[in-house]
């Protein structure tokens, strides 16, 4: 028999209870050992008698978990950084394993966590953290740890998916959709942490530390929401043939320095994360000898984070019967750059208002050229009132000298208003 220990009994933890009742009878059979539930941490025991947990298994006191020698594994389902990040500590340090699926803690504080953990010598697993049910962080630290990891692309947070699917859909404008995403229960009643980035951004300092073996924490990330977004930029897209992502985006350039990124971009329709819809998830990425591989399934809901929790307490269940635990710690024994977000190169969406009469496009491409911004494409839209709407899509350069470009547009009288900038990613992807 093996003890777990629940730190809550939420919506996760609750799925994690379920999933044990359900399918332990396979799941022992898998490991080769029983996997016992000893406690439940929760102060609602309301929630715990509704998936039939003994009283004597609930629990509101951590010292009668981390008391308790038969309890080996701990599983951190609360959130947020208190108490869990000292749970999680002392847990360590009586030598006890932990799975975690809290995302915002390691982001923050994880060199703290996987120091203890090696300094006990117990295993840390956080598979649920990033990505839901869909198993990448394992795959990485694993699978493909022959590889030199090129770039990472995701697509994290099903909730800004839905949103942009639906616009691009329906065309529908974000306020529209964002409403009715709150309404089905897809969106939290404050939203910010989805729509302004901040939630990919936590998995994707994760992921990004993983692949470029250096730690990447929330700070490092650049972050972008898409509350920017209009239904006019997602027809301007389709237009141009791309669709409008939220990617989160981490490279490591030929100088070892980490790119690491947030925000909309314009992404072609013949890339393969184009066509992840709605609340699905997708992570691709790009390794010298695997070459180009997509991870894509459901990145949250009960089930499914449930299942990514298990798969960790199935593996540290294996590592304690054949007495091999801390055999996959962290992998941040390197501490390369972080990349300037001014530093980046690559090719811009920009949609602003212009005055509609001779000459205006010559000017414009003059302030262009002079800070050596290169135009590939323009589209000029209907005019109203003597203004016309200007679509550009630039060759290859280096942000700080399109951000100049556009400080001194903003200044000219023919420029109206700049409505808006995108990124365009994944357009030197080769294609077979």
């Amino acid at each position: 028999m093996i003890g777990v220990a629940l730190l809550g009994c939420g919506t996760v933890g609750s799925g994690v209870i379920k999933l044990l009742q359900k399918n332990s009878e396979i799941i022992d059979k898998r490991i080769g050992e029983s996997i016992v539930i000893k406690k439940v941490l929760e102060r609602d025991t309301e929630k715990c008698q509704l998936l039939e947990i003994k009283d004597e298994l609930i629990t509101q006191d951590i010292q009668e978990i981390l008391d308790d020698q038969d309890i080996a594994i701990v599983v951190e389902l609360i959130g947020g950084i208190e108490p869990a990040f000292s749970y999680i500590m002392a847990a360590l340090a009586r030598g006890k394993h932990v799975v975690t699926a809290n995302k915002d803690l390691i982001a923050i504080k994880g060199k703290d966590i996987f120091d203890r953990a090696k300094e006990k010598g117990v295993d840390f697993y956080f598979e649920a953290s990033v990505a839901g049910g869909i198993p990448i962080v394992y795959p990485m630290k694993q699978s493909l740890a022959a590889n030199q990891i090129q770039e990472v692309i995701g697509i994290l947070n099903g909730t800004t998916n839905y949103i942009l699917s639906k616009m691009s859909q329906e065309g529908r404008d974000f306020n529209e959709v964002l409403a009715e995403a709150q309404q089905l229960g897809y969106a939290e009643s404050d939203p910010s942490a989805d729509v302004d980035g901040l939630d990919a951004a936590r998995k994707i300092a994760i992921l990004s530390s993983i692949a470029f073996n250096s730690r990447v924490t929330l700070d490092d990330v650049y972050v972008e929401g898409i509350r920017s977004i209009t239904a006019a930029d997602i027809q301007y897209a389709k237009e141009l043939g791309y669709v409008i992502k939220l990617l989160a985006i981490a490279k490591e350039n030929s100088q070892q320095k980490i790119e690491v990124r947030v925000h909309p971009a314009f992404l072609p329709k013949t890339h393969p994360m184009a066509g992840v819809n709605d609340v699905f998830n997708a992570v691709f990425l790009h390794g010298d000898a695997v070459g180009e591989i997509m991870h894509y399934g459901r990145g949250a809901g009960q089930m499914p984070t449930a299942s990514a929790v298990f798969g960790d307490i199935i593996e540290i269940a294996r590592n304690i019967l054949h007495h091999s635990n801390a055999r996959i710690g962290c992998s941040c024994y390197e501490n390369k750059a972080i990349m300037d977000i001014k530093e980046l190169e690559g090719e811009y969406y920009i949609r602003m208002i212009v005055e509609d009469r001779p000459g205006v496009l010559a000017g414009i491409a003059a302030v262009f050229g002079n800070n050596n911004v290169s135009i590939a494409t323009v589209l000029q839209k209907t005019s109203k009132q003597g203004w016309a709407e200007l679509i550009l899509i630039t060759h290859r350069v280096r942000e700080i000298h399109l951000r100049d470009s556009l400080t001194v547009l903003k200044g000219l009288s023919i420029v109206g208003e700049i409505k808006n900038v995108i990124r365009l990613e994944g357009t030197d992807r080769e294609v077979d």
